[in-house]
């Protein structure tokens, strides 16, 4: 199993049970959360409760919640929202901190798309919910989610360069 960490922290943010498909030139990477239930599960097992002396489940906890899978699994922390302003700062610090980590080849790859994949992000601001990980370290990288049009279940998108891929 493959496990993504962020670079900059080492809070784990993704693995490979979960695909991905890489968009803006590689730049970032776009993976498709579900909502599940967690909690209690009803199971059938043929009784008759009526039947029977009680009639009423004895220490059952019937609380459920619903989650999204990627956000409950990694301990996604979710953050305050930005203005295009306090994104833009954030861009900055986040190359400022990211390219010396990155071998050369990394760095030129990533300073290319950046622009591109800022752009992209930038008109999609107010839709997005911000996470970091668990940790939540003020360097951390921004993992954002977002729903795509008519869709049921959220969207999640992860600066590619920002992850460390760690064989478990």
């Amino acid at each position: 199993m493959l496990v993504y960490q962020d670079l900059l922290t080492g809070d784990e943010l993704l693995s490979d049970s979960f695909p991905y498909k890489e968009i803006e030139n590689g730049i970032l990477w776009e993976v498709e959360g579900k909502w599940t239930t967690l909690g209690a599960v009803d199971v059938n097992i043929g009784a008759n409760p009526s039947a029977e002396e009680g009639g009423e489940d004895e220490g059952v906890d019937d609380t459920t919640q619903k989650v999204v899978d990627i956000v409950d699994t990694f301990r996604l922390q979710e953050q305050p929202t930005y203005d295009k302003k306090g994104f833009i700062a954030y861009i900055k610090k986040y190359i400022k901190l990211l390219t010396p980590k990155l071998n050369e080849e990394d760095q030129a790859a990533f300073k290319k798309g950046i622009e591109g994949a800022t752009k992209f992000l930038l008109p999609k601001l107010n839709d997005f919910q911000f996470f970091v990980g668990e940790g939540m370290h003020d360097d951390s990288t921004l993992v954002f989610a977002y729903y795509k049009e008519g869709a049921t279940n959220p969207t999640f998108l992860y600066f590619a360069h920002g992850l460390k891929e760690v064989k478990c």
